[in-house]
């Protein structure tokens, strides 16, 4: 039977946390990581208008591929974020870190909803657009893994699979109202308005996160690292080289395996269904939210289901295989399509395979990792392996389109990511460090 991860009265739970503070605890990481993903990824929904007001061009595919490097930049942020909000919230306290995250998050977004375009001031708007980009990637590299860390240690070990499922459904639920954004402005909005000033209200929106991101985190009560665990983790980045660097580096491969089938097919597809497929912009829109609703209903489904299995490995290992075997027919179906059903359904199965693993894969690496440690090596991890595999995607794919003129070049390099994270799941060693 289905049971929510929360009593009903005031009874603690199975490791001694009141229920409240626990539900506190999940509320405050899920809702403000998914703000966060929110401000990160509207950018690549009109990453089109993007490229057109502050990169333009003669050739419209270059545009795009300046704004989806910029896309890129962001993520390239990341790993500086994770491996000094990591380490900090090692040090120092989880939730210390977590609200310096939502700052620095909010910051940047408000460089970009309100820079002025490229015809306004020049060479200067992309500046601002990188380096508000780089700042919310240097925020969102930390705060992933340190919000995951919170939330896992905040609850009972029986539970962490549905605990931690709400993190990728909140980043889920964010795609899912950036991509129900833009289809409402794509439908309510002539294209002159949507270019002008209608692309900068979802980034208006996402400076929500100032107030609601400090308002719920400094209400969390964050326990006091014990101070043999502060003096270990004075370093933990050497300690993470030194002791756990094989983890790191098949937490990347892993991990890469439901990363670039994100971004090059759910995140990708509003510019795909637009520039390659010459579909209208609502077609990648629906596309996209409907990936995002899969991702917000089935990893807490999946969490609950792996907290009633002994393990975490062979779950994974089967969805990996599974979606390495689905890339090429769901391209080939996708780029044949003559409507949107074709592309809604590629694009729903993929998603569903992604959901399926994301809790699983996060699991069998958050509790890979000592408690000393913990924020640093999920942070470092996650931050990493989207860097060099999440940023590049959109870059990579549309540069293979434009050199082949071929809209499945595309599968040739999901379906190999997707391969060689189920061989980096082979290898791993399942191991958990109850605390």
């Amino acid at each position: 039977m289905f049971t929510p991860p929360f009593a009903t009265c005031d009874q603690p739970s199975g490791n001694g946390e009141n229920p409240r503070q626990l539900l506190k605890a999940v509320v405050a990481t899920s809702l403000v990581t998914g703000l966060e993903m929110f401000d990160f990824t509207v950018f690549g929904f009109f990453a089109v208008v993007i490229g057109d007001r502050f990169f333009p061009a003669k050739d419209p595919m270059t545009s795009l591929l300046w704004a989806v490097g910029t896309f890129g930049v962001g993520f390239f942020m990341r790993p500086a974020g994770a491996m000094i909000i990591g380490a900090y919230a090692d040090r120092v306290g989880r939730r210390a870190a977590m609200t310096r995250t939502s700052w620095m998050m909010a910051l940047g977004t408000a460089a970009l909803g309100l820079c002025p375009s490229f015809a306004s001031i020049g060479v200067v708007a992309p500046l601002i657009v990188i380096a508000g980009r780089s700042l919310q990637g240097f925020a969102v590299g930390g705060d992933i893994g340190v919000a995951a860390t919170f939330v896992l240690e905040a609850g009972p070990v029986s539970r962490r699979g549905y605990l931690i499922g709400w993190q990728p459904a909140s980043q889920g639920a964010a795609a899912l109202l950036g991509a129900t954004l833009g289809v409402l402005l794509t439908r309510t909005m002539s294209p002159a308005a949507l270019a002008s000033w209608g692309w900068r209200i979802p980034f208006l929106i996402g400076l929500l996160i100032a107030p609601v991101g400090l308002y719920v985190r400094y209400r969390l009560r964050d326990d006091p690292i014990p101070a043999n665990t502060a003096r270990n983790a004075r370093t933990p980045l050497a300690e993470l080289r030194r002791e756990h660097g094989t983890t790191i580096i098949l937490a990347i491969l892993m991990m890469m395996g439901q990363t670039v089938p994100v971004y090059a097919i759910v995140y990708f597809m509003p510019s795909y269904a637009t520039r390659v497929m010459h579909m209208p912009p609502v077609v990648g829109f629906l596309a996209s939210a409907l990936s995002a609703l899969v991702l917000v209903v089935i990893p807490p489904l999946a969490g609950h289901l792996i907290d009633r299995l002994p393990r975490r490995k062979p779950l994974a290992l089967l969805v990996s295989g599974c979606t390495a075997l689905l890339i090429y027919p769901v391209f080939l179906m996708i780029t044949h399509a003559t409507s949107a059903l074709p592309i809604l359904c590629g694009v729903g199965l993929i998603s569903i395979m992604v959901a399926l693993s994301a809790v699983a894969v996060a699991l069998l690496v958050l509790e890979a990792f000592p408690e000393r440690v913990r924020a640093s090596g999920m942070a470092v991890s996650h931050a990493l392996h989207v860097a060099l595999f999440g940023g590049t995607a959109q870059f990579i794919v549309t540069g293979l389109i434009r050199l082949t003129g071929d809209p499945i070049s595309t599968a040739w390099y999901v379906a190999p990511a997707c391969a060689v994270s189920f061989c980096a799941l082979m290898l791993f060693k399942e191991q958990r460090f109850e605390t």
